[in-house]
């Protein structure tokens, strides 16, 4: 039997949990496909999938399978465009410039040496990042020379990946940041994540709070939403104390756990009925 909506994931978490629920509730079939166990033809149209909602953690699982379904014909939310733009934090700050969402002041060097140089000419703090990865890891805040280059020099000797040198401004700003969910055009709900510590991750320890939509925030998120081409995502938020909002992410498969629970509202329900065509 085909699906309404098929979900492609690689890891069962809470949100993975509450779409199963969700369909239950929306009389929609929800057809779960664990991608480690999945091989696609890729000679052949399938049928039994329906519209896919892409989940999968690894953005190189992410990326490939969705561009082999949507290469075999199958809508999948998010596209492979959006896969590839929104999972890395360099492609999406040029976009959000580009699409004139505000967003962090940033370097990017390609060398160990060229980064030292950059931080001198630019100053500290700074926050360095790699432009592949997700919940906090791997982002460092450069306080002097000294951290710099241990921090940095210990990345030269990691993956490529880790060598592109992606340096961002320590945004003075309140102790949270904000999660918004968009579905389709709208945010259907906005957290604060509040923190003691200067990461905000609810996977680090930040503590959800109730945010209102005012009018500016959404609009910048459905900015920062179609600078990736997006359809269900997350846009991360700070509200720098010197430029107001800034997006400083937007997140491909985001976590929406902590934002049922606070705002109360059945984002998993929001998602399926987009997907099945039903909103």
């Amino acid at each position: 039997m085909s699906s309404d909506v098929t979900v492609l994931y690689d890891t069962i978490r809470w949100e993975e949990k509450a779409l199963i629920e969700a369909g239950k509730k929306r009389d929609i079939n929800v057809n779960m496909v664990d991608c480690k166990k999945l091989a696609l033809d890729l000679e052949k149209k399938p049928n039994e999938y329906g519209t896919v909602i892409q989940r999968c953690v690894s953005y190189y699982r992410n990326i490939h399978s969705t561009a082999a379904l949507e290469g075999m014909g199958v809508r999948v939310i998010n596209c492979l465009n959006t896969g590839i733009l929104a999972g890395n934090k360099l492609f999406t700050h040029m976009l959000l410039k580009k699409a004139g969402v505000p967003t962090p002041n940033a370097t990017v060097a390609f060398s160990k040496e060229a980064a030292m140089q950059s931080l001198e000419l630019c100053g500290y703090p700074r926050v360095i990042k790699p432009t592949v990865g997700s919940w906090g890891r791997l982002i460092s805040k450069l306080n002097d020379r000294d951290a710099a280059e241990g921090i940095i020099e210990g990345r030269e000797s990691m993956y490529p990946i880790y060598q592109i040198h992606y340096l961002e401004e320590f945004v003075k700003r309140p102790p949270r940041d904000i999660r918004a969910i968009m579905v389709g055009d709208k945010v259907v709900a906005a957290i604060y994540r509040n923190s003691d510590h200067w990461k905000t991750n609810m996977a680090l320890g930040g503590v959800a709070a109730k945010c209102t939509v005012t009018k500016e925030l959404e609009e910048m998120c459905i900015k920062a939403k179609n600078a990736v081409h997006g359809e269900i995502v997350g846009v991360d938020l700070m509200e720098s104390e010197e430029r107001g909002l800034l997006v400083h992410e937007v997140n491909n498969t985001t976590e929406y756990k902590n934002t049922v629970r606070v705002c109360d509202t059945d984002i998993p329900s929001l998602m399926l009925e987009y997907a099945a065509g039903r909103n």
